[in-house]
């Protein structure tokens, strides 16, 4: 099984970048659809995920420095699971015979076997290689010297490209170099936005879904909604730029109505942004294949639909040209993503805007049969591409068999039964075995609900959540934790958020922070400061929609017990989307003014207990300590898991270091 194979006839496919065409014959759809995505890799396990358009077996060949290692999965190590007639989803997960090198290049191929012939999916022709070498390839480093991070990845932002592309640049150019490069990359958040769909990605969702074969879905209430099924949604006159007129309003949603209504203008699905929120599971199914490669683009129609008003045919236009820039760049990305174990998380807009923010939002939401399908498809859709390759074993057999029986027939009771599985299923969070470890927390299922008011935002994580955290983090000495929102927010805006959800609008501001539940907010801090916690965490965040870096101290509660932990709370967002840049600038500059690290207002916030400093983007206007620019985040790490560099590498190439302000960082 570790013995160099014999040599193998190989005939190899071309799966790179491909031109937005005219529709092509479904037959003609390449056999790799998506991926591979590298998903975990330790010492002697290898994990990757891949979309193809038939249900081919595949094998693996580990081309080391000492020796090749050909696997072919076997029945506990290789699931499939059957989305359509020409879409199938693998998990290979496979145990190696022996310990793979620490910091050496790995080779792999991906072989497909079908009908006697052995297809190499990853060979030079595939767009999956840098230059000079012949496969993709992964390198093992079980201590995180360096990381790669990001979030919030919309398709047709239009201020600037995508961290991705830009992370491979830099990888290829550390390749070149034959320098170190990242042990991982982290994606804490909105891979997708369910919710916020551009209207030639809905067109090309909607081309690509009979070509995958993908069956219809009968729709829950219809006669509320006067929608049958998924058929009577795509070809609706209100089907694009006005889909928020076609989603529930029963009186059985009255709640949610007048949540979503009362003096907040916001469409049920609670985004400005719902015009195309994603209902179906096909449509969750095609999108995630559309944002992760090239390949599903090529012959499909992204001439406008018929029936939109002269304002929507103007917007299609700009949307169309933000989508065929994002198009241009996904050959990277895809490459990007099959060289980097890649750790996901879910945010809010991988399901929908506000997702579980309050427990009225909960309970409104989760009241309506309509609502239950849209969340629980998007949930069903992220665990198939993101939960799944993050901790397989999470996911036992008898889920993976609803998931295959939902899939199979999408509207079905086993349908809905699959998807109820999945609102009550609460093993999202993961732990890698890396030094230092990476903990990643799920802050969307796990909520607080306030004792307030239903109606006030709950906390991030329940107390029984807190608590299996602290259990996770006893004995450590370094931590790398990942938290979809930052855990030490921009205080102002925090303030903002507060004083709305005071005022019962918490959904107009996004109202979500750690600090804005104060059960949650004193158990996180708590964790923290307990004696056996690690002396270093790097919180990693995103969500924002600008990136920043603070440098937290605790003050001690107990003058014996020394100072707390040193926290570097490390924001990057987005991979490809921005804040509005005058509204983050006159932000920035009144949170400076009201809670610079001196202010005595901090006294009034939770930050009497600790001393937040922020460091400063280096070549941003004077004084900013708040990054606007699509991007990815670099972080450098020492042997103590501590960071010696803080980078911000934006789509376009420059890369802006966060300097520490060591005179600051002292103790008055």
């Amino acid at each position: 099984m570790s013995t160099p194979a014999a040599p193998i006839t190989v005939s190899t496919v071309s799966t790179g970048t491909a031109a937005i065409a005219d529709t092509a014959p479904a037959a003609e759809l390449p056999l790799l659809l998506a991926g591979p995505v590298v998903r975990r890799l330790e010492s002697q396990r290898l994990v990757l995920w891949v979309a193809t358009a038939r249900p081919v077996r595949c094998r693996l060949r580990l081309e080391a420095p000492d020796g090749t290692i050909d696997l072919a999965p076997g029945a506990d190590q290789g699931a499939i699971l059957q989305a359509g007639e020409r879409l199938f989803h693998h998990l290979i997960d496979l145990a190696l015979p022996r310990a793979l090198p620490e910091g050496q290049w790995v080779g792999y191929r991906l072989l497909a076997e079908e009908a006697g012939e052995t297809i190499d999916l990853t060979g030079p022709d595939s767009g999956l290689c840098y230059p000079g070498r012949d496969s993709p390839g992964v390198v093992f480093q079980p201590r995180v010297r360096a990381l790669l991070h990001g979030s919030c990845r919309k398709p047709h932002h239009t201020g600037g490209g995508d961290g991705l592309a830009e992370a491979d640049a830099r990888l290829a150019g550390l390749l070149a170099r034959d320098e170190p490069w990242p042990a991982l990359l982290v994606l804490s958040g909105d891979q997708i936005y369910a919710d916020d769909v551009a209207g030639p990605m809905l067109r090309a969702i909607h081309a690509l879904i009979p070509r995958l074969g993908l069956p219809a879905e009968p729709l829950p209430a219809a006669e509320l909604t006067g929608l049958a099924d998924s058929a009577a949604l795509y070809r609706h006159p209100r089907g694009y730029y006005r889909r928020e007129t076609l989603l529930p309003r029963h009186a059985a949603n009255a709640g949610l109505i007048d949540l979503l209504f009362g003096g907040v203008a916001k469409p049920v699905f609670t985004t400005d942004s719902a015009h195309n929120h994603l209902i179906t599971l096909a449509e969750v199914l095609a999108m995630y294949l559309l944002v992760w490669s090239p390949v599903p683009w090529a012959g499909l129609d992204l001439s406008p639909p018929p029936g939109l008003r002269p304002a929507e045919a103007r917007r299609y236009a700009r949307e169309r040209a933000a989508i065929e820039s994002f198009v241009g760049g996904l050959g990277a990305a895809r490459r990007l993503l099959a060289h980097l174990p890649v750790a996901m998380i879910f945010d809010d807009h991988d399901i929908t805007d506000d997702w579980n923010l309050s427990a009225e939002w909960e309970q409104v939401a989760q009241a309506h049969p309509f609502s239950r399908r849209v969340i629980g498809n998007a949930l069903l859709g992220y665990l198939i591409h993101q939960g799944w390759g993050n901790r397989p074993e999470a996911f036992p057999p008898d889920l993976l068999a609803a998931a295959q029986r939902a899939l199979a027939a999408p509207g079905s009771p086993a349908h809905d039964d699959c998807l109820e599985r999945l609102r009550r299923f609460d093993q999202w969070h993961y732990v890698w075995p890396t030094a230092p470890a990476l903990v990643v927390l799920d802050s969307r299922t796990h909520r607080w609900h306030s004792e307030v008011s239903p109606r006030q935002p709950s906390g991030l994580m329940d107390w029984e959540g807190l608590t299996d955290l602290q259990q996770a983090l006893v004995g450590r000495e370094s931590v790398l934790l990942v938290s979809s929102a930052p855990i030490f927010g921009v205080k102002l805006i925090e303030t903002l958020q507060h004083v709305f959800s005071w005022l019962g609008r918490p959904l107009m501001v996004d109202a979500e922070n750690w600090m804005g539940h104060a059960g949650a907010a004193t158990a996180i801090l708590n964790i923290f400061r307990h004696p056996r916690t690690p002396k270093h965490f790097v919180v990693l965040s995103g969500d924002v929609h600008y990136s920043f870096v603070y440098d937290v101290r605790l003050r001690p509660r107990r003058v014996h017990r020394g100072p707390g932990p040193a926290i570097w709370q490390v924001c990057s967002s987005g991979l490809r989307n921005a804040f509005p840049d005058r509204l983050l600038a006159a932000l920035d500059h009144l949170n400076r003014w009201l809670y610079a690290p001196r202010s005595p207002l901090n006294w009034f916030t939770r930050r009497r207990a600790m001393r937040v400093v922020p460091r400063k983007p280096v070549g941003t206007p004077h004084g900013r300590r708040l990054l606007n620019g699509a991007g990815v985040g670099w972080v450098a790490l020492d042997d103590e898991g501590r960071p010696v560099r803080i980078e911000q590498w934006l789509a376009g190439g420059d890369a802006i270091a966060f300097v520490p302000r060591e005179a600051e960082a002292r103790w008055d």
